[in-house]
């Protein structure tokens, strides 16, 4: 069954001096999880944020909170963010050597793993470990920097992965992630995505982040 479609809302755009009083206006407006991406400097170009933050927006909410790790060597931050609060823990397989003890290490550690794959990754490479995992996301752009411009590319991959979930009978959601906004996210809901998460569409627009988010709500349930 496909999962409801929920909104995402990444910090990487957000205004830190603001955090927690953008956060809740994000959640009152309809935000379904919050999504924290974690770049080491060496997978992807920028150095972000951490478990520190994790910790601090779990102390005050309950919803899903994603730690989408961007990092060269994943396993060794999989039981820091799982302590800390991460609901959901994504990894990337262009850099885990050994993908299913990944997979399997985070739900041993009470979390839901899923799997990231960037623009250039066929969606193949999934292919022995879907039935370990309870979210593929699909980049759709290449990560490091919010603000990029949305590829379309990517969706065919979001169609294949719904047909595979459809014929083997499996859970996962399927989530994009990259220029989402409030023109893009129809089509990707369209491709059969689940998950969308927006970052600079929320938290770096003329509109209060409330209302950025209610249209962004809006074009999901239209």
């Amino acid at each position: 069954m496909r999962p409801r479609a929920e909104l995402a809302a990444s910090i990487l755009a957000a205004d830190f001096w603001q955090l927690g009083q953008q956060i809740d206006e994000a959640l009152a407006a309809g935000v379904g999880a919050i999504h924290v991406d974690v770049m080491d400097g060496h997978f992807v170009p920028n150095l972000t944020i951490g478990v520190p933050i994790v910790a601090s927006v779990r102390a005050h909410t309950q919803v899903p909170i994603e730690a989408h790790l961007m990092v060269t060597e994943p396993d060794d931050h999989l039981e820091a963010f799982a302590r800390a609060g991460a609901t959901r823990i994504i990894v990337h397989q262009e850099v885990c050597r050994h993908l299913d003890r990944t997979l399997r290490r985070i739900r041993e550690l009470g979390a839901h793993p899923g799997v990231a794959i960037n623009p250039a990754t066929p969606a193949g490479t999934l292919s022995e470990v879907l039935e370990l995992i309870d979210l593929v996301l699909v980049m759709t752009v290449n990560p490091g920097f919010a603000g990029q411009p949305f590829l379309r590319g990517p969706l065919r991959k979001v169609e294949q992965l719904c047909r595979w979930r459809e014929q083997r009978q499996l859970g996962y959601a399927i989530e994009v992630d990259g220029g989402i906004n409030a023109k893009t996210i129809t089509a990707a809901r369209a491709a059969g995505a689940d998950i969308f998460v927006a970052a600079s569409a929320i938290f770096s627009t003329d509109a209060p982040v409330g209302d950025a988010v209610r249209s962004l709500v809006e074009k999901l349930r239209a």
